[in-house]
């Protein structure tokens, strides 16, 4: 008995060394987790027989570190979850937490191991996310967009005097107009409907030594384009009174650009602008709008958007990952030591995108790490060489006494 009892330590102890090995062996793995043999004693009726391995347990919920690597598609789960992926042979769903992600030659984000990853798609031009499934990316072009807003924010300086020569008239200035007939100039660049660049110059003339007030030119591309009611501050508190709104239209809807293309009307935004004494000043000059451009990458954000670039410097969202959570993750199925597939104990995952309910954030531009502790799976090791040599030891005893005893016979 006691030799068998021996022979069935050597065998559990040899399946544990497979549980160590590959613990070890993958210590350098992205997500990898760690396993452990149980191990199960052996009972015949009421009488010990032995020992074995019962199961073998996975550290799912112990997670390893996080490597920053700089790459803008690698990402990383702080906190509960996994990427979800489906299989691109079988169509089987499966679960990772290494975010090591690309774009795919036929369009779509997918995995080191060309899974495509699930996710949410957003419609260009939209912020609404889609029902989960594949996430295509754009890498064509997109389409110019012709501005419709200018945002202008400065201090128009109450210490201005009046233009030394006769207020600007548009329809007798010269272009550019006399500096003597205005007291500041800003330019903006604008686009058309087909993605043309242009310059749209504001002139800026205190209409009057007694008032708070400025007369706004505007000049298209060196042409007289019109002017608009005058900039009134309040000549108590500095703020901009008229008009009301702070924002004034400028129809170029009119216009033809040499191109061909046209242009919208123009909203200009004063929100902001004052009329304080002291220097003038232009904190913000900006409008939207921006010419045709084509597909030069693709990045994650720290709400796991999926951002396109462009290389008319235009950026946008077209998707947004999904993180699975489980009721008990620890009864997931393994198919190997960085993915896992849906079991019946383990429950139906929850999905919803990263920092909502259970599922953890992203941490974009990091991998986690094996979660494995060497000097554990050393100690391990070494535990298991002595229980090996005991029950070694059990085996050259039992043989010995056997031998005795057929010698005394």
């Amino acid at each position: 008995m006691s030799f068998d009892i021996a022979l069935s330590g050597i065998q559990a102890i040899n399946e544990s060394l497979n549980s160590t090995s590959q613990n070890i062996a993958n210590a350098g793995t992205y997500g990898y987790k760690s396993s452990r043999a149980n191990f199960s004693s052996l009972v015949s009726g009421d009488t010990p027989t032995g020992v074995m391995i019962g199961s073998t347990t996975q550290s799912i919920g112990k997670q390893g570190g996080v490597l920053n690597t700089g790459r803008g598609l690698d990402a990383s789960i702080s906190g509960r979850g996994f990427f979800i992926t489906k299989n691109k042979y079988s169509g089987q769903v499966e679960y990772t937490r290494v975010g090591i992600f690309d774009a795919s030659k036929d369009g779509y984000l997918v995995d080191a191991t060309g899974r495509k990853v699930q996710g949410y798609p957003i419609k260009t031009g939209t912020t609404t996310l889609g029902a989960l499934g594949d996430v295509p990316i754009p890498t064509g072009s997109i389409p110019a967009v012709a501005s419709s807003n200018v945002d202008y924010v400065g201090n128009m300086s109450a210490d201005w005097a009046p233009p030394a020569t006769a207020p600007w008239v548009p329809s007798t200035a010269t272009v550019p107009p006399d500096p003597s007939t205005f007291n500041m100039s800003k330019a903006s660049v604008i686009y058309d409907t087909l993605g043309g660049k242009h310059t749209l110059t504001q002139y800026f003339a205190r209409t009057a030594a007694t008032t708070n007030s400025v007369d706004v030119h505007y000049v298209l591309d060196g042409a007289d384009v019109g002017t608009v009611p005058a900039l009134v501050f309040d000549t108590t508190t500095g703020q901009l009174t008229t008009p009301a709104t702070g924002k004034v239209a400028l129809n170029l809807s009119t216009l033809t650009a040499p191109n061909g293309g046209t242009y919208n009307s123009i909203t200009m935004d004063y929100t902001g602008t004052t009329g304080f004494a002291g220097e003038a000043t232009t904190t913000a000059n900006a409008a939207d709008g921006y010419a045709a451009g084509t597909f030069t990458g693709v990045a994650l954000g720290t709400d796991g958007s999926v951002i396109a670039s462009y290389n008319n410097g235009q950026k946008q969202s077209v998707g947004r990952l999904a993180i699975a959570t489980f009721p008990d993750e620890g009864s997931l199925q393994a198919i190997d030591g960085t993915s896992w597939v849906e079991s019946t104990d383990s429950g139906t995952p929850l999905v919803n995108a990263p920092g909502v309910g259970m599922g953890g954030s992203i941490n974009t531009s990091s991998l986690e790490q094996s979660n494995v502790d060497i000097t554990s799976e050393l100690v391990g090791l070494m535990t298991s060489q002595r229980n090996y040599q005991a029950n070694s030891k059990v085996i050259q005893t039992e043989s010995t006494m056997l031998q005795s005893l057929m010698q005394a016979i």
